[in-house]
């Protein structure tokens, strides 16, 4: 008894002396206070100290977006957790609060206030957030990430909130960052997005507002490849913007400076890299977003020792156009290596396609000991100033990317093609692509795609630029007479099927890099690969490709239907960690006997748990 009652005195003579604290610093203190409790006057302007218990309870139960359940608390856990009287009396289940979301968001007038809602559920209830996106994901997917998250990006600085969604370094910052990185509140990151917001898409430098990327890019980590939102870090570096109305602007919430480029500009990735290293391991997934691609290729090639390192705006992009083609071999009847591809675009885009595009022919021709210079040879360009030829006069002036697929010359009758029209009568290529990140320059005409037909059963017409593609799917089916195989980035996945003025019916496919990027997360995490190399994303394509059905290409498809997309992941992060065992890349020791099982166990459930 005496060791309690001694206990208990000296709790008690502690609970007298904060009290008396407490009593001190009010009596002191200029901060007026009346029957509402404290005003928040300027007066006193001494620092307090925040704090929270370790096991929060009551109102910051509510506020605490990881476990906030909204009206799903059931009446033991409002009695357990001090939550008796916060909330109405009134118990909804999940089911029925998603319902109600749902219905919200197709309330509003535009994907942007859509996408608003969508954000701040995020904030304030994670677990609802992610059901509603993962049972919804095919109508709600272009809200949460492209084309809607650029517009949000673009207003950002006007719908700023405090609440901490991403970690932001800027040049201030250095000799800092790995300090900073501690002040993020999880310590058992697997994945950061990085961005310097120097090029989104059509709508180029947008700085520090380019936060919105990132964000959505690792939300479809988690909805779409059941990556836990704790283990994901959204990563802005500010180097300033060359944007001036954002400079202009009093709400830019980043540096107001030119951009940086240069020296100081690698100084700080290097010492982000360095202590993303020391903080978080080599194990650790980074996806790389919205830089430009000359920097987005140094910096991969710099650290692909280091990370499992990628681009989707590469590698991904790259790989799900191969899975496209590889799932049409059956309405094609050709393999990979039996067609010619004619890459249409500016930019590194096209050149990043044509390199995963060869190195997936001479995967598929090693057998016959097919090198990577012979599957070049399958692969053409063609820019602003015609087909990439030697024989055009300017090999000494493009860009270096291009060179490995400058070839001699078109055909030995024909030395070079001003424009498309003439490449494509004169390569007949089976494989027609477009892509740039601007409104594309280059378009699909009727000629174009009419030759296309000519020359092929069924050519494959692959329009991805964006905003606005090269062609319209309803013009490519009908000027092709409805026999091209199409897929485009700007048709929603929820879209209707196209009619033609026949009557025919087809059904464009969507060449969406969510089917691909989660499950190549996640097959990274489950085998804790240490490099992410291109040959994985060719078994992501070809596992991909594998997920198409008869009944797909029947209706005109070249992807699988996206709404079972947890199952298409967990296949996709089978294969992804597969080839990293096979490759002696990963460190997850022992192998789990059956990967596509590991993959769904270890998916992050967005289902309310009970609280004790």
């Amino acid at each position: 008894m005496l060791p309690r009652l001694s206990a208990h005195l000296r709790l008690k003579s502690r609970r007298c002396l904060l009290s008396a604290s407490v009593c001190a610093t009010q009596a002191h203190s200029k901060t007026t206070f009346s029957g509402i409790g404290e005003t928040g006057t300027k007066e006193d302007d001494r620092p307090i100290t925040p704090w929270v218990r370790s096991v929060i309870s009551g109102a910051d139960l509510t506020r605490n977006p990881k476990y906030n359940k909204g009206l799903a608390f059931t009446d033991t856990e409002r009695d357990r957790l001090y939550l008796r009287g916060l909330l109405p009396p009134a118990i909804l289940s999940q089911d029925v609060q998603a319902n109600r979301a749902l219905l919200n968001v197709r309330s509003m007038a535009n994907d942007l206030d859509r996408h608003s809602y969508l954000t701040a559920l995020q904030e304030r209830n994670e677990s609802l957030f992610y059901k509603l996106l993962l049972d919804n994901i095919k109508e709600l997917l272009p809200i949460v990430h492209m084309p809607t998250v650029s517009e949000y990006c673009a207003k950002y600085a006007l719908m700023f909130r405090s609440l901490p969604r991403a970690l932001f370094i800027s040049l201030k910052d250095r000799g800092m960052v790995y300090q900073i990185l501690k002040n993020w509140p999880e310590r058992r990151i697997k994945a950061i997005c990085i961005t310097d917001g120097e090029r989104v898409g059509h709508l180029g430098d947008l700085g520090v507002q380019a936060v919105g990327v990132p964000v959505s890019k690792l939300a479809l980590y988690t909805a779409c490849g059941g990556i836990p939102p704790s283990v994901c870090l959204p990563l802005v570096i500010d180097c300033g913007t060359d944007n001036q109305e954002l400079l202009d602007s009093p709400f830019y919430v980043g540096l107001k400076q030119k951009r940086v480029r240069g020296e100081q500009y690698q100084e700080l990735l290097d010492e982000v890299f360095t202590a993303v290293q020391r903080r978080f391991g080599n194990t650790v997934l980074i996806h790389l977003e919205d830089m430009q691609y000359e920097n987005m290729s140094k910096t991969m090639a710099q650290y692909s020792g280091n990370f499992p390192i990628f681009s989707d705006d590469i590698q991904g992009l790259a790989a799900v156009v191969i899975a496209g083609i590889l799932a049409a071999a059956p309405l094609s009847s050709k393999k990979l290596a039996d067609h010619t591809f004619l890459i249409a675009g500016e930019g590194r885009a096209a050149t990043s396609i044509a390199s995963i595009i060869a190195a997936a022919i001479a995967r598929e021709r090693r057998h016959v000991n097919e090198t990577i210079l012979d599957a070049r040879k399958h692969v053409w360009l063609l820019d602003q100033n015609g087909l990439v030829v030697r024989s055009r006069g300017d090999a000494d002036t493009l860009d270096d990317h291009k060179l490995p697929y400058c070839h001699r010359q078109a055909t030995p009758e024909k030395q070079s093609c001003p424009d498309l029209l003439t490449a494509v009568k004169t390569l007949k290529p089976s494989v027609l692509i477009g892509i740039s990140s601007m409104p594309p320059t280059i378009t699909f005409s009727e000629e174009v795609c009419q030759e296309m037909g000519r020359n092929n059963q069924r050519p494959i017409i692959m329009p991805l630029s964006q905003p606005g593609a090269e062609v319209k799917p309803k013009d490519a089916y009908t000027w092709t007479d409805g026999r091209c195989i199409f897929a485009d980035r700007d048709t929603r996945t929820d879209s209707a099927d196209v009619v033609l003025d026949d009557g025919r019916r087809f059904h464009p496919s969507t060449c969406e890099t969510s089917y691909l990027f989660p499950g190549v997360g996640m097959g990274t995490m489950l085998s804790r690969s240490t490099k992410l190399r291109d040959d994985m994303f060719i078994a992501a394509a070809e596992a991909l490709a594998k997920l198409v059905t008869d009944e797909d290409r029947a209706r005109g498809a070249i992807y699988p239907p996206i709404s079972p997309i947890r199952d298409i992941s967990a296949h996709i992060a089978r294969a992804v960690a597969q080839r990293a065992y096979d490759s002696g890349l990963a460190t997850e020791q022992p192998k789990p006997s059956d990967l596509h099982h590991a993959a769904l166990q270890n998916m992050y459930d967005a289902e309310y748990r009970n609280y004790r």
